[in-house]
């Protein structure tokens, strides 16, 4: 009983603006198959989605969708309700929290040069690749609830 409860028990803990960001989940839908584009991480080298801050001027999900043009170089249809969200370290050494809200980017356009094209990777995978590909079991589970969408 104890372990069933544990299971599905989530906190809901209330996150300052300042401890929140926001990410895109680039996707295509090509010859019906689900594809996602992950980028690396500057620090790391790991495969992440691109993520940031909430910029004052725009709303949650166009923040996500510049960081997406920023960090992977690319352009689409941003979904305004997040398909899920997680929590990572926002300081080099993860001591300071913040919770990340990622909107799905329905990817339309692909540029050629972008801000951080120098700075990182981009990879276009379909999802059991994904799934393999990214380290943070929260980015998987974020990345197969988009692919539930197209089962």
């Amino acid at each position: 009983m104890i372990k069933n409860f544990l299971r599905h028990w989530s906190p809901a803990v209330e996150t300052h603006p300042t401890f929140r960001q926001v990410g895109a989940l680039p996707y295509a839908v090509v010859d019906g198959r689900l594809s996602i584009l992950l980028i690396t991480s500057r620090r790391s080298g790991r495969w992440i989605f691109p993520k940031g801050g909430i910029e004052a001027d725009l709303s949650a999900s166009q923040s996500a969708a510049l960081e997406a043009m920023e960090e992977a170089g690319v352009v689409g249809q941003i979904e305004d309700i997040p398909i899920g969200s997680y929590r990572t370290g926002s300081d080099r050494d993860g001591s300071a929290l913040v919770d990340v809200d990622i909107y799905p980017l329905l990817v339309e356009t692909q540029l050629d040069d972008w801000k951080e094209r120098g700075q990182r990777l981009r990879h276009w995978a379909v999802l059991s690749e994904a799934q393999r590909l990214l380290a943070d079991p929260a980015l998987v589970r974020i990345a197969t609830a988009l692919g539930k969408r197209f089962n």
